[in-house]
């Protein structure tokens, strides 16, 4: 590994290990509305920092679907073949809710710690 390499793999790491933690909820949240299909949510998340594909989308569907927190129906397309939606369970909302009640704390806690301590400077 070229020196460089390591240090241009930190931020990528990092942003997986983040989108991680984070996508299944926001998967939720997306569904939060109505039932919407696999491209749809897709599309969503690639509209956002949360980009993602399509190999870690629908085996997180898939997980979703076998822990009871969406279920799924098929639909006709007018322009092409069925289509699976995915749609939230009362357990799927039960784990938002928490998710989301829980999420502020997290969020405001990372924030202090990331800020410099007031007053004091960092010296390199």
């Amino acid at each position: 590994m070229v020196a460089g390499e390591a240090s241009n793999q930190v931020p990528e790491k990092v942003e997986i290990q983040l989108r991680k933690g984070v996508l299944e909820y926001c998967v939720l949240a997306l569904l939060r509305n109505g039932p919407k299909y696999g491209v749809e949510l897709l599309k969503d998340l690639q509209e956002t920092v949360l980009a993602t594909s399509q190999g870690t989308v629908y085996p997180l569907l898939s997980r979703l679907r076998r822990d009871e927190l969406v279920v799924t129906t098929w639909q006709e397309s007018s322009t092409g073949p069925p289509r699976r939606y995915y749609e939230l369970t009362d357990a799927g909302r039960t784990a938002l809710e928490a998710f989301t009640g829980l999420w502020p704390a997290y969020r405001d806690t990372v924030d202090d710690l990331l800020s410099p301590p007031a007053g004091r400077q960092h010296n390199p």
